[in-house]
């Protein structure tokens, strides 16, 4: 009898830990989005969404692109062109489709909870670009904005030692990316300390360190609507001494008007992203400098985590839920070499 019982001892404890690994609660990320783990065999479906239509997103494109063919998974990129319906109804479609990763960069995430947190139901979600912190996204990929606004602060005085009149433009304030951004342009221009809970209202005249910042002006991804910003600035303020622009298709309108007013090199003209315009403008002499992001690892980081997260991979996701792809600035004597290396990554565009 006693041989018996010390016989079947290993067996009773492997079936205790059999059923404490069954038990094991499951990692967030490997729960989230259903059943839309990996499977032996199968192709993953992930889709890359933006917040409209811009080179921006075409760089980002490139990069989601050359992630699919390296990992072997159907990646797509969407560009919503009609905002924020367009954008729901693209995810809707996805969801529909069965896709199984979602990366999106929110319009307006304070009023797309519902459907984001409907979206990371069905589908592993996270977010690039811009983020919704309130949604039940597993990460967000891309820089913090507020520091790269920063950034673009500090261009605007690096080019205006003297301070002087300044107007800021800018795609729409509803996204969570450019709040941040704008804000911690005008805190550095205006010479404040670090807050990114500051918010100043667009249509405050905010004066410092020598500065009026006139307003900041919106165009809702409308570029006829963003040319007319710049037309119109530069026909009420005659004598204006900077303009900024926060989204990649604003400077080079911007540029359009100065050229057909007659004051292109006399206007500064401070940009943020990497559009064709703005860095020939660098190279020129008619733009001081960018703030650059990277779209091309926005759009292959996604793919990738997403691809990692459907592989099981939970780890790929840091506590924060923040995967950093820091910002830089751009200027006459590092242009050639940032665009060089840009346009290999894109295929040589």
């Amino acid at each position: 009898m006693n041989k018996r019982i010390l016989l079947t001892l290993p067996a009773v404890a492997a079936l205790l830990l059999g059923l404490t690994a069954c038990n094991k609660p499951a990692d967030p990320a490997a729960k989230a989005g259903g059943d839309a783990s990996a499977k032996p065999g199968k192709k993953q479906k992930i889709a890359f969404v933006s917040n409209g239509v811009a080179s921006f997103w075409t760089i980002a494109a490139a990069g989601v692109k050359t992630a699919g063919e390296k990992l072997g998974v159907d990646a797509q990129t969407l560009m919503p062109v009609e905002g924020i319906g367009d954008q729901k109804r693209m995810i809707e479609d996805l969801l529909t489709k069965g896709v199984d990763g979602i990366a999106v960069s929110p319009i307006d995430p304070a009023n797309q909870t519902d459907l984001l947190n409907t979206a990371a139901k069905r589908a592993k979600l996270i977010t690039h670009d811009s983020d919704a912190p309130n949604a039940d996204r597993l990460v967000y990929i891309g820089m913090d904005n507020y520091k790269a606004g920063r950034l673009c602060g500090d261009l605007v005085r690096e080019a205006m030692p003297k301070g002087g009149t300044v107007m800021i433009f800018i795609g729409r304030m509803e996204q969570d990316n450019a709040k941040r951004r704008r804000q911690g342009t005008i805190d550095a221009i205006l010479g404040r300390p670090e807050n990114p809970n500051n918010f100043d209202p667009a249509d405050k005249v905010l004066e410092g360190g020598g500065f009026k910042i006139l307003g900041t002006l919106t165009d809702q991804f409308d570029q006829a609507k963003g040319k007319a910003n710049a037309e119109d600035t530069l026909a009420k303020y005659p004598d204006i001494g900077g303009m900024v622009g926060l989204f990649a298709y604003n400077p080079p309108l911007m540029l359009e008007a100065l050229q057909q007013a007659g004051k292109l090199g006399k206007v500064k003209v401070i940009a943020f992203d990497e559009a064709d315009a703005t860095l020939a403008g660098i190279q020129k002499g008619t733009v001081h400098g960018t703030v650059v992001q990277n779209p091309y690892m926005y759009g292959y980081k996604s793919v990738e985590v997403l691809n990692e997260i459907l592989k099981g991979n939970a780890a790929v996701v840091p506590a924060s839920k923040f995967i950093d792809i820091p910002a830089r600035q751009i200027r006459k004597d590092n242009v050639d070499e940032f665009w060089t290396d840009l346009k290999v990554k894109v295929g040589g565009k």
